[in-house]
């Protein structure tokens, strides 16, 4: 039998959370930002996918070409230089001939998913967009790709999915380990930072900033509306080894281009972090700021042949929990290296797109609620005034609910997502108790999760 998680949706008035930072110095004041901040909390399900040539050997994204002595930094050969050589030809095999983003959008939609985030750069500085800045891109003579009609990645995807309705992230690496102003070749490069003095070498980084400037102008200028811009690699910041890539020229830059960008410089706080991106983890004490939990599917963020997929139930449970928390979930697939998403990532996607058609009412436009939950009970609000109280334990095929939180109004309707008939409940004490019929019991509207809406909270 499968286990199922049971979600409870209640009407009740919730206030809109205000999109604050904690020092009043970093409070965002553009309008245009914060109604598109609101618009991106209401979306709750987006699509990561970390994609390039690293995808044809299957190895962790960039990260083997860096000299730290780390787990996610082996390499498959004992030469560092050698590796290093093999790593960067990996752009004369780059052939994804099965590239259909369309059908990529599709997916996704599907799952219930309304925005993605796409890696147009990753730190090893390969470009997955028809930059005009250095010939390691994908549309350069040199990459297998370039001839094909396809061969501007980044637009084609955000034009599939733009056209699907969804709401477009560019992510863009502000650390360059191919640029000779980043990593020089004068110097060895011993860790992921820039591997020379700025302050002795301005001159060196200041070709460095305008090279990041003019890319992330491209990407402001030839590829449609942007919603949100994903810099990822905090370990530049100013307070780094002086690593400034002047964020108010560069945040000011790009809003001229599209007004209201959300910008999120990641793991640096401040002004331009517009929202947070705790990675891999669902936070047990959530930001008081709009966040986002990205994490993958899968064991990895890129391609890996044979990869372990998490469980649609574990998916569909972890989106709940963030959801409930006040967040997004920013789930990340990795492509095949011929440009499919991998069977198991669309299996898992089909799973939790069926479970939304019923339930999607739970999850859109809600927000963080207090008290954010009771025991295994989790509630969110949306500005409709509905709450959720989203139970997330194994609790079998129970008979009856109980709720202590939110007590809903006398003559109140209680119905369940998929059920056509009201459900009984009673008010015992301080807690209301929904029964819920073996017939329904028996032939659930869906697996996995079940949601029930009272109509009149008191």
């Amino acid at each position: 039998m499968i286990r199922r998680v049971i979600i409870i949706c209640i009407l009740f008035v919730v206030p809109a959370i205000a999109v604050t930072q904690g020092n009043p110095a970093d409070r965002e004041t553009d309008p245009r930002v914060l109604s598109k901040l609101e618009w991106f909390q209401d979306q709750k399900f987006g699509l990561l996918m970390h994609w390039g040539p690293y995808s044809q050997w299957g190895v962790v994204e960039s990260w083997s070409i860096c000299s730290e002595d780390e787990p996610w930094c082996r390499r498959s050969m004992d030469n560092y230089v050698e590796y290093c050589r093999a790593y960067e030809e990996l752009k004369t095999t780059f052939n994804p001939v099965k590239f259909d983003p369309g059908a990529w959008a599709a997916a996704a939609r599907g799952a219930g998913m309304r925005y993605v985030v796409f890696t147009t750069k990753h730190h090893d500085g390969f470009c997955m967009f028809d930059t005009k800045q250095t010939s390691y891109r994908v549309t350069d003579p040199g990459c297998a790709y370039h001839a094909d009609s396809r061969s501007n990645i980044t637009k084609q995807i955000f034009d599939a999915f733009r056209e699907d309705g969804f709401g477009i992230g560019a992510y863009f690496s502000k650390p360059d380990w191919h640029s000779p102003y980043y990593w020089s070749p004068y110097w060895a490069h011993a860790d992921r930072n820039v591997n020379y003095s700025i302050e002795k070498h301005p001159d060196l980084w200041a070709k460095f900033r305008d090279y990041t400037s003019a890319q992330i102008e491209e990407l402001m200028t030839g590829y449609g509306a942007i919603d949100i811009l994903w810099l990822d690699g905090g370990w530049v910041n100013p307070g780094n080894r002086g690593q400034n890539l002047g964020m108010p020229l560069l945040a000011a830059m790009a809003r001229s281009h599209q007004p209201g960008l959300i910008i999120v410089d990641r793991a640096v706080g401040g002004l331009y972090e517009n929202y947070q991106t705790p990675e891999q983890t669902v936070p047990e004490h959530p930001p008081a700021t709009p966040w986002e939990t990205c994490m993958t599917m899968g064991g990895s963020w890129s391609y890996v042949p044979h990869d372990v997929y998490k469980p649609a139930r574990d998916l569909i449970q972890l989106l709940i929990r963030v959801v409930a928390s006040g967040g997004n979930f920013l789930l990340n697939i990795g492509p095949s290296p011929q440009g499919e998403l991998p069977p198991e990532a669309l299996d898992r996607l089909a799973a939790i797109g069926s479970w939304m058609k019923i339930n999607g009412g739970a999850i859109y436009g809600t927000r963080a609620v207090v008290p954010s939950h009771e025991g295994a009970l989790w509630f969110t609000g949306d500005t409709s005034g509905a709450v959720n109280a989203i139970i997330t334990g194994q609790l079998g095929n129970p008979s009856t609910i109980s709720i202590t939180s939110f007590i809903p109004s006398p003559g109140s309707n209680v119905r369940m997502f998929g059920v056509r008939e009201p459900l009984p409940w009673r008010v015992d004490g301080s807690k209301v108790l929904i029964t819920i019929p073996e017939d329904v019991r028996m032939h659930p509207p869906c697996d996995y999760a079940w949601t029930i809406r009272i109509e009149k909270p008191r």
